[in-house]
């Protein structure tokens, strides 16, 4: 079975920084595409960020200067680098990832989420 397992959220204050991680672990074959989805109170599930296996990347418009996705295909790895974060940034934060398992079938396999608090 393959499981994401997130870590990184914290409190912080505005124009602060943080980095989010993503490991996914199990038996895994290949990992294509990876990202980021957050959802703020009363809010839907939204996309962040995403990254391609061959590392070309795409933003939502609310965090293009801000945000950056990469990710470590040696450690099964995808992060988030946030800086200059705001308030509006508050939110679960959840990675999902495209796998090939050991079954040989492509299925999409999401975080638990971390909290991500920006407030003074």
């Amino acid at each position: 079975q393959v499981q994401l397992v997130e870590s990184g959220g914290a409190l912080v204050q505005p124009g602060g920084s943080l980095r989010l991680s993503c490991a996914a672990t199990g038996r895994i074959l290949s990992i294509y595409g990876m990202g980021w989805y957050r959802q703020a109170p009363g809010k839907q599930r939204e996309l962040v960020a995403t990254i391609t296996s061959a590392s070309s990347t795409n933003y939502a418009d609310s965090v293009k200067g801000r945000f950056t996705i990469s990710r470590d295909n040696a450690k099964n790895t995808v992060y988030l680098q946030m800086n200059s974060l705001k308030s509006e940034d508050t939110a679960v934060y959840y990675c999902t990832m495209e796998v090939i398992g050991s079954d040989y079938l492509q299925k999409k396999y999401w975080g638990q989420g971390t909290q991500v608090t920006v407030s003074s």
